[in-house]
């Protein structure tokens, strides 16, 4: 994820164009960080969609509080203006390992999502709404 100059994330929603405006957006953040503090989220595997192009992801351990964060967005922004892939029902929470996985080294990405054997804990402690391409965060929030 270095060519995003962004770090490692859980994407809750992606909306397209002008169809949500940034104060409902910061209602959504409101209403969605309203009594959290900083999570822990385990991840146990790597995974892939398969695009085109392929997209590796860690994948990680159900939680409950990140459950209920997704939930607060989508209660408060109509999910049907989300990208399909984010709404309730059909969101996978992920985290992006790679983007771009060229087609000629597809199976040597596959063999190491097959084969990596680790399990890893990440500390989140803010959540943010941003613009891309190129990435630019308008509401930044600690939740630690």
């Amino acid at each position: 994820m270095a060519l995003l100059g962004y770090p490692p994330h859980v994407t809750l929603a992606i909306y397209e164009g002008d169809v949500v405006g940034e104060n409902e957006v910061r209602r959504a953040l409101d209403e969605a960080t309203r009594n959290i503090g900083a999570m822990t989220l385990t991840f146990d595997a790597i995974r892939s969609f398969e695009g085109p192009p392929m997209v590796l992801w860690a994948s990680p351990r159900p939680s409950v509080v990140l459950r209920k964060i997704h939930e607060a967005v989508h209660a408060t922004i109509d999910p049907m203006s989300c990208r399909l892939h984010y709404r309730p029902g059909t969101w996978r929470p992920h985290c992006t390992l790679g983007t771009q996985v060229r087609n000629d080294r597809r199976e040597a990405a596959l063999a190491y999502a097959r084969n990596a054997d680790s399990v890893f804990d990440v500390v989140f402690d803010a959540i943010d709404c941003i613009y891309f391409p190129p990435i630019k965060p308008f509401d930044l929030r600690k939740i630690s």
